[in-house]
C-alpha cells in the first residue's frame, strides 16, 4: 500500500475457509503481498472432444475445468525490526503464515486420531475426512470455491534459530463447479454467482461490427 496521503487502499487477495454446511467463516488467510500475476487455465468440456458423435460437436458436458496458479511472497524482515510489537515473527519467523497455508491440505490431528480409534475398534468402513471449503477471493467480483491441488514452498532466508524469515509460495487451485459437488452444496451456489457475474461482465463488453474484421457478412 502506498504511503502517500489520500492514496487508495489496495485490497489483499487471499483464501477463506468456511464450514460447507453452515457457511461459518473458520479462517481468513490474506496474502502478505499480492502476486504480480495469476495464471488461469480453462479446459473445455466438449462432448465431441474425444472423437464422439459429430452431431454433438457444439454441445458441452458442463462448465470448463478452471485452474488457477499463483506465486506469493511472505517476508518477516520488516516485522523483525520491531520485536516488541511482532513477537510471533520474532519467535517463529514466517512459520505461522506457512502453517496456515499448509494445514489447508492436512486432515486435522483430531480427525486422524478419531479414524485411528475407529480402526482399532474394528470399524469396517472409515469415511474419508472432510476439509473446510476453501474460497479464493480476488476482489468482490471473484469469490471462487476451490480445491488446493498443489502447494510448493521455497524458504529463502533464515534467522539465527533457523526459522524461515522469507519464503515464496506457489499455489495451484482448481475451481469447484456444479459438476464437482452435490446439488445444494455451498460451492455450487458460489460457482453460479461467479458464472452469473461473468455473464454480466460479458454483456458490458463493447459490441463490434463485422467491418472491424474486414468483412461485410457471414458467407
Amino acid at each position: 500500500m502506498s504511503g502517500f496521503p489520500g492514496s487508495p487502499r489496495i485490497l489483499k487477495g487471499g483464501l477463506v475457509l468456511i464450514d460447507p454446511d453452515t457457511s461459518a467463516v473458520l479462517r481468513v488467510i490474506a496474502l502478505q503481498y499480492n502476486p504480480d500475476s495469476i495464471t488461469r487455465s480453462l479446459q473445455v468440456q466438449a462432448i465431441s472432444a474425444d472423437g464422439g458423435d459429430r452431431s454433438e460437436v457444439l454441445r458441452l458436458k458442463g462448465p470448463p475445468v478452471e485452474t488457477i496458479k499463483l506465486e506469493a511472497e511472505i517476508d518477516a524482515t520488516d516485522q523483525l525490526e520491531f520485536p516488541d510489537r511482532n513477537r510471533v515473527a520474532t519467535q517463529t519467523g514466517v512459520f505461522a503464515q506457512l502453517a496456515a497455508l499448509e494445514t489447508m491440505i492436512y486432515p486435522t490431528s483430531a480427525q486422524l486420531n478419531a479414524n485411528d480409534a475407529m480402526s482399532q475398534a474394528g470399524t469396517l468402513e472409515i469415511i474419508p475426512m472432510e476439509t473446510p471449503l476453501a474460497l479464493f477471493v480476488w476482489s468482490q467480483t471473484r469469490i471462487l470455491p476451490v480445491r488446493v491441488t498443489e502447494l510448493s514452498i521455497t524458504e529463502e532466508a533464515f534467522d539465527t534459530a533457523l526459522n524461515p524469515i522469507r519464503a515464496k509460495v506457489s499455489l495451484g487451485l482448481r475451481v469447484l463447479s456444479v459438476n464437482d459437488v452435490p446439488p445444494g452444496h455451498k460451492a455450487a451456489s458460489l460457482f453460479m454467482s461467479y458464472l452469473q457475474n461473468k455473464e454480466r461482465l460479458s454483456g458490458m463488453a463493447p459490441a463490434m461490427p463485422l467491418s472491424a474484421l474486414g468483412i461485410t457478412g457471414v458467407p
